[in-house]
């Protein structure tokens, strides 16, 4: 995982740096602090945090989050990120189908909302295709390199997920 942390572009499309310089030469071993973070993942019982893996290379290209859970408000927040040996692949695209099928079907969520960066199209376009809806945008909301980026607000409610999954044709990432 460490090697997906540390690609400059994940840093960038993340918002985990505000600059060109501050993603680079990140190292791609993970720390103690961020291996003690990850091996506590299955302890927290208001989140779920998922290895990404490459079936053909048995290799962890990312991963996939559903957290800020509010039972109140049967909701949560989605997350995913892939490194560069998964992209351009459908990973990110089936990781994410394969979350909300678990999270509709095991939960009980009403909604799932994100946040992306207006930089990142080939995110929100994996988004809109597993049914996450614009709802607004957060204008200016985070500076990168000097320029301010807009952060569109998205989510999915668990009727359209419905709709989605039982409509004819539907068929299963995996298919």
């Amino acid at each position: 995982m460490g090697a997906v942390l540390a690609d400059p572009e994940v840093i960038r499309l993340t918002g985990s740096a505000n600059s060109t310089a501050d993603t680079l030469g990140t190292s791609p071993e993970l720390d103690q602090k961020a291996r003690d973070w990850y091996s506590s993942r299955a302890d927290q019982t208001d989140r779920l945090d998922l290895a990404v893996i490459d079936r053909a290379t048995d290799e962890c290209v990312g991963e996939v989050v559903l957290n800020d859970w509010s039972s109140d408000d049967e909701s949560c927040n989605f997350r995913v990120l892939i490194g560069p040996r998964g992209r351009g692949r459908g990973l990110g695209t089936e990781a994410t189908s394969l979350l909300l099928d678990h999270a509709f079907s095991t939960l009980p969520l009403h909604r799932i909302e994100l946040e992306v960066f207006a930089f990142n199209p080939r995110a929100r376009h994996v988004y809109e295709r597993s049914g996450f809806v614009v709802e607004g945008t957060r204008r200016d909301a985070f500076v990168f390199d000097g320029e301010r980026i807009d952060a569109i607000v998205m989510s999915i409610l668990r009727p359209e997920w419905e709709a989605r999954s039982h409509a004819p044709g539907a068929s299963s990432p995996l298919s």
